[in-house]
């Protein structure tokens, strides 16, 4: 789907006032299913966004609600295509970590600090297997992970729920899905996981658009 249409990678989060989301993959091997190409240039980002409520009705901690204050997107200005990723995070400060996945632009985004400091397009599950909405906390990581439901590897794998789905290393073809994980190009994949860390936040959202007050991309 075009990312301009959703806000690209800029910031999904789905919140009360409004977000967009990226899709994910499971915890597993991809699944062949057709999935449109993401080809258009991304829009620039929202100012705020806070995080969408836990799924299940679960309390949202403080933390949940703390809203990702955007300070800087990263220049994308061509066509984003299934395979692509970029990354740069020279001269970007320490900070927490937020990742947001907006399944309508099939993207994810990695900010630090408020900064974003990667970008990549993605594989998210199939009708049958959806890649769940929500926030949720990375509790496992394993750059080696190998999945014993399916038999396939999942390189650098970050676990977001009890069942399976993660983020992780993917051959990110065009037409390609996955049983609900969030598939991102394996080389991206070897960089979030060395940014990430246990406890961070992964908002999915699918498509809802913010306002985009006023911030430009970063030059």
């Amino acid at each position: 789907m075009n990312i301009a249409t959703g806000l690209k990678l800029g910031l999904p989060l789905l919140m009360a006032a409004g977000l967009w989301g990226v899709n994910a993959l499971s915890a597993d091997a991809p699944v062949a299913t057709p999935a449109k190409a993401v080809q258009s240039p991304r829009a620039a980002p929202v100012q705020k966004i806070a995080a969408p409520v836990k799924p299940g009705g679960a309390a949202a901690t403080a933390a949940d609600n703390d809203p990702l204050v955007v300070k800087r997107i990263l220049p994308i200005t061509g066509p984003f295509r299934h395979g692509d990723y970029v990354w740069d995070d020279k001269g970007v400060p320490a900070g927490p970590i937020v990742i947001t996945v907006d399944l309508a632009a099939q993207t994810l985004s990695v900010f630090r600090g408020g900064y974003e400091i990667g970008a990549a397009v993605i594989l998210y599950g199939a009708d049958n297997m959806m890649t769940p909405l929500g926030t949720f906390p990375i509790t496992q990581k394993d750059a080696d992970h190998w999945s014993n439901l399916y038999d396939a590897p999942m390189p650098y794998m970050l676990r977001l729920t009890d069942d399976g789905v993660a983020i992780h290393g993917s051959d990110v073809e065009l037409g390609s899905a996955t049983h609900g994980c969030i598939g991102v190009p394996t080389k991206f994949a070897a960089l979030l996981f060395a940014q990430a860390k246990l406890g961070d936040r992964v908002i999915v959202t699918n498509g809802k658009m913010m306002d985009t007050g006023g911030l430009k991309p970063a030059a």
